[in-house]
């Protein structure tokens, strides 16, 4: 069986979603002790815009990943394809637009998409006893994971997600807001890791 996959979408895929990438990656390996965490939860990115393809992660970015000890090593953006929503156990959209789009391409991927601000609402209030046994193994972390978005998807109970879920876009701004962004991304990246791997 594949790692449960999380896929992480913004515009460019520069700043937002490869922070969310790599946050994500360093809270499962520090939760699991795996030197690979990919083979667990792989946690990937991609922007509904082409403009920055095979770019680098914006230096700030890379910047705030390293600092919280995570890698921003071999980062390239890619553009969005239909193919990455479909191999995605989890999308997480940086603001509610960027859900739009990526519902728009893969109608089938509504009840797996969210807002980051709004996943980590939804999982905040989460029955972790009801869901499958937690173990540091891939077909139970899998199988965990896929229980924890359709648990978030039935809470969610087709409320539209709140402004404030959306994740600011720091492109072009100060490391003041690079350091609210990626508190914002950890508010549900580090819960989520802990929620997989207790």
């Amino acid at each position: 069986m594949a790692p449960f996959t999380v896929l992480h979408v913004c515009m460019g895929n520069i700043c937002r979603s490869p922070m969310a990438e790599r946050l994500l990656a360093r809270a499962v390996r520090e939760r699991s002790g795996e030197a690979d965490p990919d083979q667990l939860v792989r946690s990937v990115s991609a922007g509904t815009g082409g403009w920055h393809e095979g770019e680098e992660m914006n230096p700030p970015a890379a910047r705030l990943v390293r600092a919280r000890r995570g890698s921003a090593d071999g980062f390239l953006a890619r553009k969005l394809r239909g193919d990455f929503i479909d191999g995605a156990d989890l999308i997480l959209t940086a603001t509610a637009d960027q859900y739009d789009y990526v519902v728009a391409l893969r109608p089938d991927a509504a009840d797996r998409t969210f807002v980051l601000g709004e996943f980590g609402r939804l999982i905040d209030t989460l029955d972790a006893s009801a869901l499958p046994p937690a173990e540091p193994k891939p077909d139970a972390v899998h199988d965990r994971g896929v229980a924890i978005v359709a648990t978030a998807a039935r809470m969610r109970a087709g409320e539209a997600p709140l402004i404030s879920d959306d994740l600011d876009d720091p492109w072009g701004r100060g490391d003041q807001t690079f350091q609210r962004v990626a508190d914002e991304i950890e508010d549900t990246t580090v819960p989520f890791a802990i929620l997989l791997l207790p």
